[in-house]
C-alpha cells in the first residue's frame, strides 16, 4: 500500500503550476467562453477542448496517485465535453439555454464530484488522508 506522501508526491494537482494549466486555464477560458461575443461552435469547440483536457488530466492522475475525485471528475468532464460537442452540433436538443444548462452541470457536478467523495472517503485510493489542506 502506498503511503500518503508517496500519492502526494505523484499528484499532478499537488503542483500549482500544473494544476493551474489543466484545470483553472481550461475552466477560466469556459467562463470567457461563454460571454456573447462566442458564437454556439465557437464555444462548443473551446468547452470541448477545455472540458477534455480536464477530464484528460483527471483519469491521467486517478491512474499516476490515485485521486478519489478523479475517478469520478475524469469521466463526468469528458461526458461533459461529449454533450457539449453533440449541442453545438444540433445533435443533442437542449432548448434555447442548453449553454446554460451545460454550465450550470459542469459547475454542480465538478463541485459535488470533487468534494464530496474526498470527505467521506479520503484523498487517496491506497494510503488515505483526510487532511483538507493537503
Amino acid at each position: 500500500m502506498e503511503s500518503a506522501a508517496t500519492c502526494k508526491s505523484r499528484d499532478l494537482f499537488s503542483r500549482p503550476w500544473l494544476a493551474f494549466l489543466v484545470f483553472w486555464f481550461p475552466a477560466i477560458v469556459m467562463v470567457v467562453a461563454g460571454t456573447q461575443k462566442f458564437t454556439g461552435h465557437g464555444r462548443a469547440i473551446v468547452w470541448t477542448v477545455a472540458l477534455a483536457t480536464m477530464g484528460g488530466a483527471c483519469i491521467a492522475n486517478a491512474l499516476r496517485c490515485r485521486r478519489v475525485h478523479c475517478y469520478l471528475t475524469g469521466p463526468f468532464f469528458l461526458l461533459m465535453a461529449f454533450a457539449t460537442s453533440l449541442y453545438g452540433l444540433g445533435i443533442l436538443p437542449l432548448g434555447a439555454h442548453g449553454w446554460n444548462v451545460i454550465g450550470l452541470t459542469v459547475l454542480v457536478g465538478a463541485m459535488a464530484l470533487g468534494c464530496v467523495p474526498e470527505m467521506l472517503f479520503g484523498r487517496y485510493r491506497n494510503g488515505r488522508t483526510h487532511n483538507s489542506g493537503n
